[in-house]
């Protein structure tokens, strides 16, 4: 017997299953998900925007194809949730911006026209950092979204609507982009998976631009199964998207069902273990004896240039995000609609010199190799996902080990390399404070061995539960 009011609190792999054997319909799934909203999103603030209407109009459908054996796979009938840069066809797509606030799409971007074809429900359009462009989701137009483990704390950003929904299951999965962390980062403060994949797995097109460079689309789950299924749908070649890989695309889910043998995995010797809240340094120690028990073996890896990217890397980010806004026209025509954070970001981007610019990549080719040699000798690399847990909503400096630090720095430090890099990685939860509050590990792979990436992430999940644990279970 399957208790309809708990359909909300399951993955997507068991929801999958009923539906293909007609145990439950999309609509009772549906009703689950919108109760949930309805409950909780106004504490939350994970949704910009929901049509509780189109979405029933969706899952009617989705069970007549099923009814009629018509049923497309894992993803048929399943409520996703999209951020709010992400254009959706016939549905509004505001960047969580006043510039684009009465934009409604004619065309979908590249992934959701995946998810549409494989007979995922849009739930909705999550919130986030205006333009994408911040680390808390404290967002100027459209109000913060709040984390669901503690709703004085940021669910870190820019996707914190993505993870906040997915967290407090007012979705089955998301969708996010990442060009700073901005999948993982939220991921880790409020306790789900996300994954950013290799740069050109997912192509960006229909996605509102941040810096084009160091832009990522990706998945937010509760499970590693569950971002697989999601990445398996939505990764691929695009020929309309330069960026994009032609690169045959694995079978993720069925991937995880190899053997883990015995995997060799580096700890960074330089920066990621540097500067950490002693508690999730401590998660992160249990987190390394746990694949040791799993018959990992761990060394030391040097990673020599990443420190020195920091300030390059963000030069560049700033200015391309620049660049993007003035060729939109909306920068600085239209300044005085931007919040003051995001337009003080602008006015940075426009005064980066070319020199600096360049240098940057300069750079991220010297950290390419440095990934490239470490993985000589390693098949992935573990770090922490963030140094902190979530900083309280209005904190803009963050004390960890007697040092104050921007929040913002401190959340995007340990995540923008693997930008630069273009190298898939994943954030997992990996433990909890004192306080309740989730903790993230960080799991760095090959470009394009996504598949080695998922299987350790769910082999450490499988071996431990933080993964079961929901909001006020902590």
């Amino acid at each position: 017997m399957v208790d309809r009011k708990r359909l909300a609190f399951l993955p997507i792999s068991q929801v999958a299953a009923l539906l293909e054997r007609k145990k439950v319909s999309s609509s009772e799934v549906l009703v689950a998900f919108l109760e949930r909203v309805r409950e909780l999103n106004c504490r939350v603030n994970a949704y910009i925007y929901v049509d509780p209407e189109d979405v029933q109009r969706q899952a009617r459908e989705a069970d007549k194809e099923i009814a009629h054996g018509r049923y497309r796979g894992p993803l048929h009938g399943i409520p996703i949730a999209v951020k709010d840069n992400i254009l959706t066809a016939g549905i509004p797509t505001t960047a969580g911006s006043k510039i684009l606030r009465a934009f409604v799409p004619t065309k979908n971007a590249f992934v959701v026209e995946r998810l549409r074809r494989a007979g995922a429900i849009i739930l909705g359009k999550t919130n986030l950092s205006e333009f994408a462009y911040g680390a808390t989701t404290n967002n100027a137009h459209f109000g913060p979204t709040l984390n669901p483990w503690d709703t004085q704390r940021s669910p870190g950003g820019s996707s914190g609507g993505s993870a906040a929904a997915v967290a407090a299951c007012m979705a089955a999965a998301s969708l996010g982009t990442d060009t700073g962390g901005s999948i993982r980062i939220p991921s880790a403060l409020c306790g789900v998976v996300g994954f950013k994949p290799t740069f050109g797995r997912v192509s960006c097109r229909g996605v509102v631009p941040l810096a084009a460079s160091f832009d990522h689309v990706g998945p937010l789950a509760r499970t590693v199964l569950d971002a697989a299924i999601v990445l398996r749908i939505i990764a691929g070649y695009d020929s309309l998207d330069e960026g994009s890989a032609r690169k045959s695309v694995p079978d993720y889910p069925q991937m995880l069902k190899k053997r883990l043998g015995r995997p060799r995995l580096g700890l960074p010797k330089q920066y990621y273990f540097e500067a950490l809240d002693e508690e999730v340094r401590t998660a992160m120690d249990t987190a390394i004896q746990s694949f040791r028990k799993l018959g990992a073996s761990l060394r030391e890896v040097s990673l020599p240039h990443v420190a020195e990217s920091s300030e390059p890397t963000t030069q560049a980010a700033f200015a391309e995000a620049t660049s993007y806004h003035q060729l939109a026209g909306y920068f600085p025509g239209r300044a005085d609609e931007y919040g003051d954070d995001v337009r003080e970001r602008l006015e940075i981007g426009a005064k980066v010199l070319a020199t600096d610019y360049l240098k940057a990549f300069a750079i991220a080719k010297l950290m390419r190799k440095d990934f490239e040699d470490a993985f000589t000798s390693v098949d992935a690399i573990l770090t922490p996902t963030v140094p902190i847990a979530a900083p309280g909503t209005r904190l803009k400096m963050v004390e960890i080990n007697s040092h104050l630090e921007p929040v913002r720095l401190a959340l995007i430090r340990l995540n923008r390399p693997q930008n630069v890099t273009g190298l898939p990685a994943i954030s997992v939860p990996c433990g909890f404070t004192r306080t309740g509050l989730p903790i993230g590990m960080q799991i760095i792979g090959r470009a394009f061995d996504e598949p080695t990436v998922l299987r350790l992430a769910h082999a450490y999940e499988q071996a431990t539960q933080w993964h079961l644990l929901r909001p006020g279970e902590a």
